[in-house]
Protein backbone atom coordinates (compact mmCIF):
# COMPACT_ATOMS: atom_id res chain seq x y z
CA UNK A 1 0.00 0.00 0.00
CA UNK A 2 1.28 3.34 -0.86
CA UNK A 3 2.01 6.10 1.34
CA UNK A 4 -0.52 9.35 0.73
CA UNK A 5 1.13 12.84 0.67
CA UNK A 6 -1.15 15.58 1.44
CA UNK A 7 0.10 19.09 0.02
CA UNK A 8 -1.47 22.02 1.20
CA UNK A 9 -0.02 25.27 -0.76
CA UNK A 10 -1.90 28.07 -2.49
CA UNK A 11 0.46 28.16 -5.66
CA UNK A 12 -0.71 25.60 -8.28
CA UNK A 13 2.42 25.63 -9.72
CA UNK A 14 4.06 24.13 -6.54
CA UNK A 15 1.40 22.09 -5.57
CA UNK A 16 1.76 20.43 -9.37
CA UNK A 17 5.75 20.51 -9.11
CA UNK A 18 5.12 18.27 -5.90
CA UNK A 19 2.51 16.05 -7.00
CA UNK A 20 4.70 15.08 -10.03
CA UNK A 21 7.37 14.24 -8.43
CA UNK A 22 5.83 12.45 -5.47
CA UNK A 23 3.81 10.44 -7.83
CA UNK A 24 7.00 9.46 -9.71
CA UNK A 25 8.94 8.49 -6.19
CA UNK A 26 6.00 5.91 -5.37
CA UNK A 27 3.43 7.96 -3.15
CA UNK A 28 -0.04 8.45 -3.84
CA UNK A 29 -1.12 12.62 -3.12
CA UNK A 30 -4.01 14.10 -2.13
CA UNK A 31 -3.79 18.37 -2.67
CA UNK A 32 -5.32 21.35 -1.10
CA UNK A 33 -5.21 25.52 -1.96
CA UNK A 34 -6.22 26.90 1.56
CA UNK A 35 -5.94 26.69 5.16
CA UNK A 36 -9.51 25.29 5.68
CA UNK A 37 -9.80 22.69 3.15
CA UNK A 38 -5.92 21.48 3.72
CA UNK A 39 -7.53 20.94 7.72
CA UNK A 40 -10.64 19.00 6.63
CA UNK A 41 -8.28 16.84 4.00
CA UNK A 42 -5.92 16.09 7.02
CA UNK A 43 -8.74 14.67 8.83
CA UNK A 44 -10.99 13.15 6.27
CA UNK A 45 -7.77 11.57 4.25
CA UNK A 46 -6.13 10.51 7.23
CA UNK A 47 -2.59 10.87 4.95
CA UNK A 48 0.39 9.87 6.03
CA UNK A 49 2.56 13.36 5.72
CA UNK A 50 1.31 16.43 5.34
CA UNK A 51 3.47 19.13 3.22
CA UNK A 52 2.04 22.59 4.37
CA UNK A 53 2.35 25.95 3.07
CA UNK A 54 3.00 28.63 5.83
CA UNK A 55 1.17 31.42 4.21
CA UNK A 56 -2.42 30.48 2.89
CA UNK A 57 -5.53 31.83 2.09
CA UNK A 58 -8.76 31.73 4.55
CA UNK A 59 -6.65 30.06 7.72
CA UNK A 60 -2.63 30.21 7.62
CA UNK A 61 -0.29 27.04 7.90
CA UNK A 62 0.88 27.59 11.74
CA UNK A 63 -2.81 27.80 12.77
CA UNK A 64 -3.24 24.54 10.37
CA UNK A 65 -0.79 22.91 12.60
CA UNK A 66 -1.93 24.25 15.76
CA UNK A 67 -5.44 22.59 15.44
CA UNK A 68 -4.17 19.72 14.39
CA UNK A 69 -2.15 19.15 17.16
CA UNK A 70 -4.84 20.31 19.48
CA UNK A 71 -7.00 17.45 18.19
CA UNK A 72 -4.44 15.11 18.80
CA UNK A 73 -3.61 14.17 14.70
CA UNK A 74 -0.08 13.71 14.82
CA UNK A 75 0.15 13.14 11.14
CA UNK A 76 4.23 14.18 10.32
CA UNK A 77 4.20 18.08 9.39
CA UNK A 78 7.14 19.50 6.85
CA UNK A 79 6.11 23.52 6.96
CA UNK A 80 6.98 25.36 3.89
CA UNK A 81 7.69 28.75 3.71
CA UNK A 82 9.93 32.10 1.66
CA UNK A 83 10.49 33.25 5.65
CA UNK A 84 13.88 32.06 6.63
CA UNK A 85 14.20 33.73 9.78
CA UNK A 86 15.61 31.25 13.05
CA UNK A 87 12.58 32.36 15.04
CA UNK A 88 10.17 31.70 12.13
CA UNK A 89 11.44 28.23 11.92
CA UNK A 90 11.62 27.63 15.96
CA UNK A 91 7.74 28.63 15.96
CA UNK A 92 6.70 26.74 13.50
CA UNK A 93 8.75 23.53 15.23
CA UNK A 94 7.29 24.68 18.93
CA UNK A 95 3.60 24.38 17.20
CA UNK A 96 4.04 20.67 16.37
CA UNK A 97 5.45 20.93 12.66
CA UNK A 98 8.35 18.30 12.13
CA UNK A 99 10.32 19.34 9.59
CA UNK A 100 10.78 23.23 7.74
CA UNK A 101 11.94 23.61 4.57
CA UNK A 102 12.39 27.28 3.25
CA UNK A 103 11.32 28.23 -0.98
CA UNK A 104 12.66 28.14 -3.10
CA UNK A 105 13.27 24.24 -2.57
CA UNK A 106 14.44 21.20 -4.55
CA UNK A 107 11.91 18.58 -5.13
CA UNK A 108 14.69 16.03 -4.51
CA UNK A 109 15.52 17.14 -1.35
CA UNK A 110 11.58 17.26 -0.42
CA UNK A 111 10.91 13.99 -1.42
CA UNK A 112 14.54 12.47 0.49
CA UNK A 113 13.06 14.59 3.67
CA UNK A 114 9.21 13.07 3.43
CA UNK A 115 11.27 9.18 3.04
CA UNK A 116 13.07 10.21 6.04
CA UNK A 117 10.25 11.01 8.46
CA UNK A 118 7.94 8.08 7.04
CA UNK A 119 10.95 6.18 7.85
CA UNK A 120 11.34 7.33 10.91
CA UNK A 121 7.54 7.30 11.96
CA UNK A 122 7.74 3.45 10.89
CA UNK A 123 10.62 2.60 13.06
CA UNK A 124 8.93 3.98 15.85
CA UNK A 125 5.94 2.44 15.59
CA UNK A 126 7.68 -0.62 15.03
CA UNK A 127 9.59 -0.52 18.59
CA UNK A 128 6.18 -0.42 20.60
CA UNK A 129 4.34 -3.36 21.02
CA UNK A 130 0.40 -3.81 20.73
CA UNK A 131 0.26 -4.36 24.67
CA UNK A 132 3.15 -1.73 25.44
CA UNK A 133 2.79 -0.43 29.15
CA UNK A 134 3.12 3.13 30.59
CA UNK A 135 6.49 4.97 31.64
CA UNK A 136 6.06 5.92 35.14
CA UNK A 137 7.97 7.92 36.93
CA UNK A 138 6.92 9.47 40.33
CA UNK A 139 3.93 11.55 39.75
CA UNK A 140 4.69 11.75 35.97
CA UNK A 141 2.66 9.03 34.00
CA UNK A 142 3.40 8.68 29.89
CA UNK A 143 1.59 6.66 27.41
CA UNK A 144 3.79 6.70 24.15
CA UNK A 145 1.77 4.39 21.98
CA UNK A 146 -0.95 7.06 22.37
CA UNK A 147 0.69 10.05 22.64
CA UNK A 148 -0.83 11.15 26.28
CA UNK A 149 1.13 12.10 29.46
CA UNK A 150 0.16 12.94 32.52
CA UNK A 151 1.61 15.10 35.72
CA UNK A 152 -0.64 14.54 39.10
CA UNK A 153 -3.39 12.95 37.27
CA UNK A 154 -3.60 15.83 34.87
CA UNK A 155 -3.04 15.56 31.07
CA UNK A 156 -0.10 17.73 30.14
CA UNK A 157 -1.25 19.99 27.13
CA UNK A 158 2.21 19.14 25.17
CA UNK A 159 3.29 19.81 21.27
CA UNK A 160 4.38 16.19 19.26
CA UNK A 161 8.09 17.48 19.63
CA UNK A 162 7.49 18.16 23.30
CA UNK A 163 6.22 14.47 23.51
CA UNK A 164 8.65 12.95 21.27
CA UNK A 165 11.26 14.81 23.64
CA UNK A 166 9.77 13.78 27.08
CA UNK A 167 9.56 10.00 25.87
CA UNK A 168 12.94 10.03 24.34
CA UNK A 169 13.96 11.34 28.01
CA UNK A 170 12.14 8.84 30.09
CA UNK A 171 12.87 5.89 28.08
CA UNK A 172 16.70 7.29 28.89
CA UNK A 173 15.46 7.66 32.51
CA UNK A 174 18.76 8.58 34.53
CA UNK A 175 21.24 8.67 31.85
CA UNK A 176 22.83 12.23 30.99
CA UNK A 177 21.93 13.41 27.52
CA UNK A 178 23.72 15.42 25.76
CA UNK A 179 21.81 18.03 23.30
CA UNK A 180 23.49 16.24 20.11
CA UNK A 181 21.84 13.43 21.11
CA UNK A 182 18.29 15.01 21.78
CA UNK A 183 18.81 16.98 18.53
CA UNK A 184 19.26 13.78 16.63
CA UNK A 185 16.61 11.40 18.25
CA UNK A 186 13.43 13.74 18.30
CA UNK A 187 14.60 16.42 15.06
CA UNK A 188 17.06 13.91 13.09
CA UNK A 189 19.51 16.93 13.32
CA UNK A 190 18.40 18.21 10.42
CA UNK A 191 17.72 22.19 10.94
CA UNK A 192 20.23 24.82 11.13
CA UNK A 193 18.91 26.37 14.20
CA UNK A 194 20.84 23.59 15.82
CA UNK A 195 20.62 22.64 19.48
CA UNK A 196 18.97 25.69 20.48
CA UNK A 197 15.24 24.60 19.62
CA UNK A 198 16.52 21.62 22.18
CA UNK A 199 16.83 24.09 25.14
CA UNK A 200 13.53 25.95 24.06
CA UNK A 201 11.31 22.68 24.18
CA UNK A 202 13.26 22.02 27.25
CA UNK A 203 12.11 25.01 29.01
CA UNK A 204 8.77 24.21 27.56
CA UNK A 205 8.27 21.13 28.97
CA UNK A 206 9.56 22.00 32.39
CA UNK A 207 7.38 24.82 32.54
CA UNK A 208 4.49 22.39 31.59
CA UNK A 209 5.55 19.78 34.43
CA UNK A 210 7.70 21.89 36.84
CA UNK A 211 5.99 24.58 37.38
CA UNK A 212 8.81 26.37 38.81
CA UNK A 213 11.78 26.29 36.08
CA UNK A 214 14.17 27.79 38.50
CA UNK A 215 13.94 24.74 40.40
CA UNK A 216 13.36 21.55 38.08
CA UNK A 217 12.73 18.31 39.84
CA UNK A 218 12.30 16.05 36.96
CA UNK A 219 14.28 17.59 34.41
CA UNK A 220 18.26 18.43 35.80
CA UNK A 221 20.45 20.42 33.45
CA UNK A 222 23.96 18.69 33.74
CA UNK A 223 26.32 21.97 32.75
CA UNK A 224 28.42 21.92 30.11
CA UNK A 225 27.13 18.30 28.97
CA UNK A 226 22.54 18.51 28.37
CA UNK A 227 20.20 17.36 30.44
CA UNK A 228 19.13 14.11 32.60
CA UNK A 229 14.97 13.39 33.37
CA UNK A 230 14.92 10.91 37.21
CA UNK A 231 12.93 11.06 39.85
Amino acid sequence: MRNKILVVDDERSIVTLLEYNLVQAGFEVATAFDGNEGRKLAVSESPDLIILDWMLPELDGLEVCKQLRQEKIMTPIIMLTARDHELDKVLGLELGADDYMVKPFSPREVIARVKAILRRSLERNDQQSDDESKINISNLIIYPKKYEAYYQGKRLDLTLKEFELLVFMAQNKGNVLTRDQLLNAVWNDDFSCGTRIVDVHISHLRNKIEGEIGNPVYIKTIRGIGYKLDD
